[in-house]
């Protein structure tokens, strides 16, 4: 399984994430733009002494991952806060994609055209939050998807 940040704009989410794929060893791919430079401090200071360990993976573009990557439409799962379905119904491909957005815009339009049926989203009980930290939610969908690798 794979974990793909599509323009991430905070270094200590990525930081944070990278942490979770080195704990899980999932490789971490990040679409560029990127909102800081991977040399900043506080993506280290995230990813703490793991980030030296994390399996990293960039691209220019979105266009440039499925051109390297190719990936097959039912390996694609695209996490966002309207998806159309939750996080805990599909069966996770273990080598799929499980791909999130940058913080302050999600996935771009263009990206989730004719793909409805490959977005999911994580259930909240109140109405009172509108979305969860990226870190936060990265984690729980990863712990899902791997639930059956890790004896769930």
């Amino acid at each position: 399984m794979k974990i793909v940040l599509v323009t991430p704009e905070i270094p200590w989410n990525t930081g944070a994430i990278g942490r979770t794929c080195v704990a899980l060893n999932l490789e971490l791919i990040l679409i560029k733009p990127l909102g800081f430079s991977l040399d900043e401090k506080s993506v280290r200071r995230a990813g703490t002494d793991y980030w030296k360990h994390v399996n990293l993976t960039q691209y220019d573009d979105w266009q440039s991952f499925l051109n390297a990557r190719q990936p097959k439409r039912d390996q694609l799962y695209f996490f966002e806060e309207h998806g159309e379905q939750s996080l805990y119904e599909p069966d996770y491909d273990p080598d799929g994609y499980l791909i999130f957005g940058c913080e302050s815009a999600g996935l771009p339009p263009s990206i989730l055209d004719d793909m409805k049926d490959r977005t999911f989203h994580l259930p909240m009980l109140s109405e009172k939050v509108r979305s969860l930290n990226l870190a936060n939610v990265a984690t729980a969908v990863i712990f899902q998807a791997m639930k059956p690798q890790l004896g769930g």
